[in-house]
């Protein structure tokens, strides 16, 4: 009995960092849907990084929304007031140069939720497919708790013809 528990311990041990590296740091994610085209696309596979809790905009995230995953992109950070008007994205009144150029209708934070400002420990999500994204704009997602961002995901692992890193 002993031999055997002295062989199969490594293999326990394994099994246990694997375990903890998945729960913990990294583990595949999966895009389900057209939200993050032409970005990421329908069945790729990402790493997610669970130990990056420095959101910044453009990020592309991975969130927790009533039992699933949803993945999005960071557009307006914490004490932020954000507009989109002719299809051009304003951060405090002043124009950013947007990382997607698909279209999307004009809206700013007063329209969508009666504030000015992007209240702190909250983000402004929108998927890369702005004419079909269910994101912040939609109020029942609204505005993302920090809490509810699981991590940043910046690397694509399958199909194996697009293995990449892109952001």
């Amino acid at each position: 009995m002993k031999k055997f528990i002295k062989e199969i311990y490594p293999y326990i041990v394994i099994i246990f960092v694997v375990v903890l590296f998945r729960i913990f740091i990294a583990t595949p994610v999966r895009v389900d849907g057209a939200s993050m085209n032409s970005t990421l696309m329908d069945g790729d596979v990402l790493i997610l990084n669970k130990l990056d809790k420095t959101y910044k905009r453009f990020d592309i995230v991975v969130i927790n929304f009533e039992n699933t995953k949803l993945i999005k992109r960071i557009i307006g950070l914490p004490g932020e007031s954000i507009e989109y008007k002719d299809n051009n994205l304003y951060i405090n009144g002043e124009l950013v140069n947007d990382i997607e150029t698909s279209r999307t209708s004009d809206f700013n934070l007063k329209e969508l939720y009666n504030i000015e400002k992007i209240p702190d420990g909250y983000y402004f999500v929108m998927g890369d497919n702005r004419g079909n994204s269910s994101d912040s704009r939609d109020y029942r997602i609204g505005l993302i708790k920090k809490k509810d961002i699981v991590g940043t995901t910046s690397i694509r692992i399958f199909p194996f013809n697009k293995i990449s890193k892109f952001n």
